[in-house]
């Protein structure tokens, strides 16, 4: 489980998404991943533990960043612990969306409506942790309210590289390098994590419906929703207004930057420690872009096939920037706010360049 603390939530908004039933959920309904004895599990830790220990110089050394010495280290998890600590991040992140709904509430539910109703929202957010927690193979969680920490997802990683038949010794280091460069961003970067939780949060409320909107809603999703299918963007997309979508882009920018970063780093890294990167990557790639049928299908309206571009986009944002004014040009990226790629940049380095360096 995670072992981040979490401040206590409202107690309006707790009655009405059950986080606790949201967790058992979530953790009943998941699987528990390939098969492995107790001493092999023991085994997968350590070595996950030893890889995190391991990416922490050839990171530094590769993106010019260092983590300060109080950050904490990774923590390996269970898909349970994986959704555990994201329920704590849901609840947080879920409350001002909450309150703008409650607010705007014309009827109050009496105490058996809302103990009903929070079961159901709590049930929907474990099933959806529950499908995401086998994807996953590490995570840098925020963790609003509570104590941001690097998730390493165990039974995801030896799925994964049984899958691809790889290494397993050093497919765990290049994940372990790719997941220690986003440790890095967040705590090397002190401004990044609060900029991230905030611009967020806004967007979140902003796009939140009123009691009034929700039928309007509901018409929009029955007329749009092959568009949404074939675009890959995520319901969000659907139900923006374009003030909203041009915020959804710019937030979209800043991920495709720290994806597109840390992949840019872990692959770096990799021939000096990891001698079979180059067949690492292109398996990966490739099974990237293989999910068919009901996954294909949840990827595309959770907007993940998206998250795929960000990958992409943002690593070739990276390279650009780089082949135009080095290493130490790019830092000028974790300078401020002001400073991150907008939106149109990511797919036009050059604008960046003469944006921020003149």
């Amino acid at each position: 489980m995670s072992e981040s603390t979490r401040l206590p939530a409202p107690a309006g908004a707790a009655a009405y998404v059950d986080y606790e039933f949201a967790k058992r959920t979530g953790q009943v309904i998941t699987k528990a991943g390939p098969q492995v004895s107790p001493e092999e599990a023991a085994e997968i830790v350590a070595d996950l533990r030893a890889a995190a220990a391991e990416a922490v110089e050839p990171v530094a050394e590769t993106s010019g960043m260092r983590a300060p010495d109080a950050a904490p280290p990774p923590l390996v998890v269970d898909r349970a612990g994986w959704i555990g600590a994201n329920v704590d991040s849901f609840e947080a992140m879920l409350d001002p969306i909450i309150d703008k709904l409650t607010a705007k509430r014309k009827v109050n539910l009496g105490p058996t409506a809302a103990a009903i109703g929070s079961k159901v929202t709590g049930a929907e957010i474990g099933g959806l942790l529950a499908f995401l927690s086998s994807k996953i193979l590490g995570q840098y969680d925020l963790a609003p309210g509570g104590t941001p920490r690097l998730l390493l997802v165990a039974p995801n990683i030896v799925q994964v590289e049984r899958q691809l038949d790889v290494d397993p010794h050093d497919f765990r280091r290049w994940v372990a390098m790719h997941e220690e460069t986003h440790r890095v961003q967040f705590t090397a970067v002190p401004w990044l994590r609060e900029h991230m939780i905030r611009q967020s949060q806004q967007l979140a409320v902003d796009l939140a419906p009123t009691p009034e909107d929700i039928g309007n809603r509901l018409q929009q999703l029955a007329n749009r929703l092959p568009e949404v299918i074939r675009s890959g963007e995520g319901l969000g997309q659907l139900f923006a207004t374009p003030e909203q979508k041009a915020k959804i882009a710019d937030i979209t920018a800043i991920m495709s930057l720290l994806e597109g970063h840390a992949d840019v780093v872990m692959d770096d890294v990799g021939p000096r420690v990891i001698p079979s990167v180059a067949e690492i990557r292109s398996k990966f790639d490739r099974r990237r872009m293989s999910s068919v049928g009901v996954d294909r299908l949840l990827r595309k309206l959770l907007g993940l096939e998206a998250k795929l571009r960000q990958y992409r986009d943002g690593a070739g944002f990276v390279r650009a920037v780089m082949d135009a004014v080095g290493r130490e040009g790019l830092a000028a990226v974790w300078a401020s706010p002001e400073t991150l790629p907008r939106a149109p940049e990511i797919l036009d380095p050059a604008a960046w360049v003469r944006r921020v360096h003149g």
